[in-house]
């Protein structure tokens, strides 16, 4: 079953229970695929980085330009015979670009693969927001786990200080039982501060990530399709990690760059035809008497340029090697990117394994801190036990029960973090409800042929949300009960 399949599932079964206005990951991860403006703003960077092809081709496509000027002699040279007052040149010149030495066609060609590279880095962009976006929502269901926990701790430590002090105006117990009662529930009230504040945190990063404020948090689904050995996870990650494909892409691009610059070496052909008219606008004047003068002309002109470079200053030689050794360095930064996917993969791979058993082992850790507890408050009861006993069995049983909210949070975002690295962890493979898949390739097919030069796009709006009205989250806003 894929990653979608079990998403959508999960997301339907709690659906049928949870309220209305409950949030689930996918949820989530939907606003977050809309609204984010790193997401959006990266498809900008997109659409930009599309024109660059016809941008590229307009390079050997015919151009056509036209001129007029405009001319008052105000002040004629003496001793002419005939003398123009005023005159209106027009011009207009067509130029028709045959042989560039294929610095157009390698230009396109690099262009094609820069744009195939910005398709994957948005990709890879859209990935790293879904990473930040689960990680955050396990953020907020850990740390208020870990606010109700402390919760209940400060509430416990409450009946156990009054407890104690009841006993003690018995004389069943001494002021140091009191004491030691009293110092362990400031500590927890502290500890109940430290972890609401985590929380307002965790809250305030999610509402940054999703632009919506975090409320009744579901339980995140079961991630399928999890590798069984790290060698397994690198070999998806090396065919379909974005990062890595990126830099395969420029790379490619960069062997098209050397051949562009190479051209500044090569002869250049054109074909052009223009064509003049040029009016006095009834301007002359002539000290010969019944002289006969013109008073507009017409000239056309058509032909072929050829441009051979015999010496440019070491210009093209310089811009050849300079393009071989970004030519170089592309070549480093593929290898640079498999051994960052690699280390990627290894690491979330190790950190998914040791989370889960790091929760197999906490979970035993609970269960015998439960039992100890109950058998030293037993024990107390009939005198075997001291007050300080008490309270070091509640915080293990404490510490324990953080560390299992917490092992669980690692693990699945670890385990997410793997896919994201194998290059499985984007809105495609996610199959979100509620969303329309960004298509940048449609874009590039609607404007890579353009050549009509007064062409534009509506006049950009902002597609992001503000969280600026969104409350600020304070202990009063947390969500749970007091």
């Amino acid at each position: 079953m894929r990653l979608a399949s079990i998403l959508i599932a999960t997301t339907a079964a709690l659906a049928l229970s949870a309220p209305a206005a409950a949030e689930t990951l996918q949820g989530a991860l939907a606003k977050a695929y809309n609204y984010n403006p790193t997401i959006t703003g990266a498809r900008a960077q997109q659409r930009a980085n599309d024109e660059n092809v016809p941008i590229q081709r307009a390079a050997g496509l015919p151009s056509v330009n036209a001129t007029s000027r405009f001319t008052e002699n105000v002040v004629t040279p003496s001793g002419q015979t005939v003398t123009v007052g005023r005159q209106l040149d027009n011009q207009l010149q067509l130029n028709v670009p045959i042989y560039q030495g294929g610095a157009v066609i390698n230009s396109v060609r690099a262009a094609d693969r820069r744009v195939l590279a910005g398709e994957e880095q948005l990709r890879g962009t859209e990935s790293s927001i879904f990473s930040q976006v689960v990680a955050a929502y396990n953020d907020v269901i850990r740390d208020q786990a870990i606010v109700e926990l402390n919760r209940a701790n400060v509430r416990q430590l409450e009946v156990n200080l009054q407890a104690t002090r009841d006993r003690f105006e018995v004389g069943d117990l001494t002021r140091t039982d009191v004491a030691q009662s009293e110092a362990r529930r400031s500590l927890a009230i502290g500890d109940f501060e430290t972890a609401q504040s985590n929380l307002i945190s965790s809250r305030e990063r999610y509402i940054a990530l999703v632009g919506d404020v975090p409320t009744d948090l579901q339980p995140p689904p079961p991630l399928p399709n999890l590798p069984a050995t790290p060698e397994e996870a690198i070999q998806v990650a090396i065919k379909e990690n974005p990062d890595l494909l990126a830099a395969e892409r420029n790379r490619e691009a960069a062997r098209y760059d050397v051949r562009v610059a190479e051209a500044g070496m090569l002869p250049k052909l054109s074909a052009f035809v223009s064509g003049g008219y040029t009016n006095l606008l009834n301007s002359i004047s002539s000290s010969i008497p019944q002289l006969d003068v013109q008073n507009s002309s017409k000239q056309v002109a058509a032909g072929l340029q050829a441009t051979i470079p015999v010496f440019q200053g070491g210009r093209p030689g310089a811009q050849t090697r300079q393009a071989q050794a970004r030519q170089a360095q592309s070549l480093e930064q593929v290898i640079g990117a498999e051994r960052s996917v690699v280390q990627q993969v290894r690491a979330a791979y190790a950190a998914w394994k040791s989370s889960q058993e790091v929760i197999r082992s906490t979970e035993a850790s609970v269960s015998a801190n439960t039992l100890s507890l109950e058998g030293v408050r037993a024990e107390n009861s009939v005198g075997n036990r001291t007050i300080i006993e008490i309270l070091n069995a509640e915080q293990e049983l404490l510490n324990a029960q953080v560390q299992l909210v917490t092992a669980r949070r690692n693990a699945y975002v670890a385990a997410f973090t793997l896919l994201a690295a194998m290059g499985r962890a984007e809105a495609r493979d996610l199959n979100l409800e509620g969303v329309t898949l960004y298509d940048p390739v449609a874009n590039y097919r609607r404007v890579r042929h353009k050549i009509w030069d007064y062409d534009s796009d509506p006049a950009p709006k902002t597609i992001a949300t503000r969280t600026v009205d969104t409350p600020s989250q304070t202990p009063e806003t947390l969500v749970g009960p007091k």
